[in-house]
């Protein structure tokens, strides 16, 4: 197991707060938002996050000595595009802690590093490599347009039978897409919606 405290990640911010989107909504959970991103989505919201270089270095050391000050078990690497990087000694330090990890990535890179859950939201501007649906514990489609449901359900043939389906509407959308999605998954009931709520509680 690789444990050097010292290896530096490119942060853009971290902070606790509560995790917003799919199986874990409405958790406390630690982010640690990784910057540097080979994908972007025309409408993300972090686009700040894309360069790594801007965003100072924190060590492995530093990370997990300020996660441990906060009694909630679940982290969330994110980004950017955390897969970018090699993870397995963050994750292993936050698994020292007694932490639970999570990842939320878009799948265009090997994951290295054994996280907990592994959050699959493929996006139409890079394709993801095969093994992203082997590891996905969550597939989560972010509807832009309704011709994405049908984009969705190309995903959702190739990830495993215990994978969690979520459609989630991208937020400047969400009062058109809404119901839509909400019809949708009434009539496709392997799908769950997934909403941005930690945007409606106007947290971090």
């Amino acid at each position: 197991m690789t444990t050097d405290g010292s290896t530096l990640y490119p942060i853009m911010e971290h902070f606790y707060t509560l995790q917003g989107e799919g199986k874990y909504t409405g958790t406390s959970a630690y982010f640690i938002r990784l910057g540097g991103c080979d994908v972007g989505c025309v409408w993300c919201d972090v686009k700040e996050s894309w360069d790594a270089d801007v965003h100072p270095k924190m060590s492995v050391e530093e990370l997990k000595n300020i996660v441990s000050q906060y009694p909630g078990d679940l982290v969330v690497i994110t980004g950017g595009e955390p897969a970018m990087y090699d993870l397995s000694v963050l994750v292993n330090a936050l698994h020292s802690a007694g932490k639970y990890v999570a990842i939320e990535t878009s799948g265009t890179s090997d994951l290295v590093g054994n996280v907990d859950w592994y959050t699959f939201s493929p996006k139409k501007f890079k394709a993801p490599v095969n093994e992203a649906y082997e590891k996905a514990s969550e597939l989560k489609i972010v509807i832009f347009h309704k011709s994405d449901l049908a984009w969705a359900e190309e995903h959702a043939k190739k990830v495993s039978a215990d994978c969690v389906l979520y459609l989630q509407p991208e937020w400047s959308k969400r009062e058109q897409l809404l119901p839509t999605i909400i019809e949708y998954v009434k009539n496709h009931p392997k799908w769950k919606i997934s909403l941005q709520t930690h945007k409606y509680l106007e947290i971090p």
